[in-house]
């Protein structure tokens, strides 16, 4: 079949096999280029590792200088008579072969990350085949929904403020227009359910769960990422039912830190910059100031997708030559540090100022942003043929 981009809202409907094999080939490309990893960990857990910062993670902890065999966990769809599948499932497949010929492990699980199943799985996967223990765990989990694990009922976050309704732009990538909108107030339930779903709640169960399987190496570290923003966004995000999600990250890092330092280990939370993700795109009203930030941290050459956020992340800041992480003064690891330059934001809300649904393509890069959210789902290469037929059923046997 020839596959071409549809996308309903701000959700893609089709991926593209070949595209996305060039979308991991180039993350690859990049971080055997950027400065490498130095005494890296060489066993990694990366939970939600099919897309965004999950996939940048395991490329630049397998090819960026650490040569770590990792295991990747991830909720993703394969080809069928009636689907494609899903991007994430493409991006496992051509990682695992391309970490294999490096002579690395790359074992996919594909399934429920909360599920207790899948956890024994893993835990036996690593006991009996992956050499015993892990030395890192990165946790980057984006979902809406999450299961109570006493209940097992479902609880759902709520993107929303929290105090005052919000009206604002929101960037439909279906129509390439603005919609106005309102970002409504959260209730009481609404906020600790977000927290619930989107909180620390579930990096601190799979911790626990691993280290009472005694699978947790001497001096293992564990990491999960967490957005702040800058005073622009912070009704949008710090201050609504996300920002009380991160805030309880925060604090499980903490907690988990201390558990850690009982073998040597370490728990951090990386806060990272404005991206084009799965999850960025659905956050009411955001998307303005992304076009914005991407248009003058390009103009000032310090614009950074995924893979160059967590190459930075690994390299410079998580396995230092000294052994020390730097952190600010909540013990929080920033790489969002260029994005809240004082000379970044001060252009950023310039343009902000004078933006609209008639300017917005001019006067932000709305080119980069779509561009970024097409190649997600293996859109916008230049180098790749759209117009040549894919066979979905070769891809139908194969496992990631």
């Amino acid at each position: 079949m020839i596959i071409k981009p549809v996308i309903k809202g701000q959700v893609a409907k089709t991926c593209h096999p070949i595209g996305c094999k060039k979308a991991v080939e180039e993350q690859i490309d990049y971080v055997r280029q950027a400065d490498p990893i130095k005494n890296g960990p060489k066993k990694v857990l990366v939970l939600g590792a099919s897309s965004g910062f999950g996939l940048a993670s395991r490329i630049s902890l397998a090819f960026g200088g650490a040569k770590a065999d990792t295991i990747g966990v991830a909720f993703e769809r394969g080809p069928s008579e009636a689907s494609v599948g899903s991007a994430g499932w493409y991006n496992a497949l051509y990682f695992r072969e391309a970490a294999e010929q490096e002579g690395l492990i790359a074992k996919n699980f594909i399934g429920d990350a909360f599920s207790a199943e899948m956890r024994q799985q893993i835990i036996d996967y690593i006991k009996t085949e992956f050499g015993g223990t892990v030395d890192l765990v990165v946790y980057s989990l984006a979902t809406g929904v999450r299961p109570d694990p006493e209940t097992g009922q479902k609880i759902r976050s709520s993107l929303k403020t929290v105090g005052e309704p919000l009206t604002g732009y929101t960037v439909n990538l279906e129509k390439d227009c603005f919609d106005e909108g309102v970002l409504e107030a959260a209730d009481p339930q609404e906020i600790e359910d977000t927290v619930r779903v989107m909180g620390g709640e579930d990096w601190a169960e799979w911790i626990k769960v691993l280290s009472d399987a005694g699978v947790l190496a001497e001096g293992c570290q564990t990491v999960a990422y967490s957005y702040i923003g800058s005073q622009i966004t912070r009704r949008i995000y710090h201050e609504g039912t996300l920002g009380h999600a991160k805030e309880h990250l925060h604090k499980t890092a903490d907690v988990l830190d201390e558990q850690l330092r009982k073998i040597g280990g370490q728990a951090h939370v990386a806060v990272c910059k404005a991206l084009v993700t799965k999850a960025s795109v659905f956050i009411p009203a955001f998307s303005p100031y992304i076009l914005a930030l991407f248009k003058v941290m390009k103009e000032l050459g310090l614009h950074e997708g995924c893979i160059e956020q967590m190459q930075r992340l690994f390299a410079q800041r998580l396995y230092t030559e000294t052994g020390e992480v730097p952190v600010d003064d909540q013990r929080l690891v920033r790489v969002d540090d260029w994005e809240l330059r004082p000379d970044v934001q001060e252009k950023v809300q310039v343009i902000l100022n004078e933006m609209g649904p008639d300017n917005f393509p001019e006067l932000g890069d709305y080119e980069g942003y779509k561009n970024d959210f097409l190649k997600l789902n293996g859109f916008g290469f230049t180098d790749v043929n759209y117009d040549e037929e894919v066979s979905i059923e070769n891809f139908a046997s194969r496992q990631p």
